[in-house]
């Protein structure tokens, strides 16, 4: 099987039709040989936030010498991104081979996977094939449920920021949410979770204290800003002395945060973890899309945050690193996001609107989003697809102004490569 195929043939499968639930990732792992068992994992589940601290989280065990995978999704150009081995991504070879041995158990399954439940599996493999010492899994969808949960007692189970998303399926209060995400939290592992709303830590708490697990929660009245600007940040925090990052934005030194404290927890197991490997790790963390500076004249800013809690941290980003200038949005989104919410946080910041609809079935229309936004009062164009937006948009702002692209990680590649960026 190629890598080509490969694809095509875990893109054939979709949870229409089929039970939610974890029987069918154990039942193929099972019929695998379990790789899983094998591996050391540190688990990360949230609603914003879990892909930069996944990504800091796994630079920095590179750094310390062990073999790191990491598992995020969803992409942002390619499939490959989403299974990582030292930074690397999966090849097209080895993507295929491990597919095609998956695929043969798969196969004989009465209750064929889904999409997630295959790639997840055949991520497992792939580490175990690779001989990772440590694995960051970013979980896709939730805690409880999703297929990243069939995992032993990982060695931290890591929470960061819970809001309001998906709420069809996890619930619509973040008490609920939590009480999801809170769920891969097993006896055996350490938590550490993002400090946020009381109500939100005492439910990672409870599933603690009735599992008989440690809690960490990141204490962020510890960071002190030593610098702060568009190359990048500096900062302490606790004993971490002067450490470099260059996501931006205060909630990426509250993210590393929350990945030093699950260091720490790591280090309390027994991890060989050197203050070194910690710098080296954060300074050489790379996220790409996440209040991403692309280009100058005029300025223009790359976030893939889809919901209100998102952009109400990019319009604080934008408060910080543009003081005072108003931003032309480009703005796509999927429909069953709460668009009208992430529009509101934003509004202030508008000089005018560019809406587009982003590569996803289910996209909203260019068209509806452009009837939503003109409620704000100001000037608004719908273009026909995303280079075509960056394009407007920049025009629009004008070489001395600035442009924000936001609402969906699944136009964040597209815009990317219109500034030849890939990864």
């Amino acid at each position: 099987m190629t890598g080509a195929e490969a694809i095509d043939y875990i893109h054939s499968y979709h949870w229409l039709g089929s039970r939610p639930g974890l029987s069918r990732t154990f039942e193929l792992l099972e019929r695998m040989g379990n790789p899983e068992r094998g591996l050391k994992f540190i688990h990360v589940v949230g609603t914003n936030g879990k892909g930069s601290t996944a990504a800091m989280l796994a630079s920095i065990l590179r750094a310390s010498g062990l073999r790191t995978g990491l598992y995020t999704s969803p992409y942002l150009r390619r499939f490959h991104e989403r299974i990582r081995v030292d930074g690397e991504e999966i090849s097209d070879a080895g993507l295929g081979e491990v597919a095609a041995f998956v695929r043969r158990h798969a196969e004989g399954m009465e209750d064929h996977p889904t999409e997630f439940e295959l790639v997840t599996c055949i991520a497992l493999e792939y580490f175990r094939r690779r001989g990772c010492g440590a694995v960051v899994l970013e979980a896709g969808l939730g805690g409880r449920l999703d297929s990243t949960n069939v995992i032993p007692p990982p060695e931290a189970a890591v929470v960061t920021n819970i809001g309001l998303d998906h709420t069809q399926q996890l619930g619509d209060t973040v008490e609920l949410i939590a009480a999801e995400k809170a769920a891969v939290i097993k006896r055996g592992c350490v938590a550490v979770m993002y400090q946020q709303k009381p109500s939100v830590m005492e439910v990672a708490a409870a599933v603690c204290r009735a599992e008989g697990v440690p809690l960490r929660v990141a204490d962020f009245s510890a960071l002190r800003t030593l610098e702060d600007s568009r190359a990048g940040q500096r900062f302490d925090y606790g004993p971490f002395r002067d450490l470099r990052i260059g996501l931006l934005g205060a909630h990426q030194q509250r993210n590393a945060a929350v990945a030093l404290e699950t260091v720490l927890a790591l280090r309390g197991r027994g991890w060989t973890i050197p203050d070194g490997a910690v710098r080296q790790g954060l300074e050489e963390t790379r996220w790409p899309g996440r209040f991403e500076i692309l280009g100058e004249a005029p300025w223009f800013v790359v976030d893939g945050g889809h919901n209100p809690q998102c952009a109400g941290t990019v319009a604080a980003n934008l408060d910080t690193y543009f003081p005072g200038e108003k931003a032309v949005f480009l703005l796509g989104v999927l429909a069953d996001k709460d668009y009208a919410g992430l529009i509101e946080q934003v509004a202030s910041r508008a000089a005018g609107f560019v809406a587009v609809a982003p590569e996803n079935p289910r996209a909203l229309p260019a068209q509806a989003l452009a009837d939503c936004l003109r409620g704000c009062g100001l000037p608004v164009r719908v273009c026909g697809s995303v280079p075509e937006g960056v394009a407007a948009a920049r025009e629009a702002a004008g070489p001395e102004g600035l442009v924000c692209a936001l609402g969906s990680l699944y136009m964040t590649g597209t815009v990317r490569a219109c500034f030849g960026r890939e990864y």
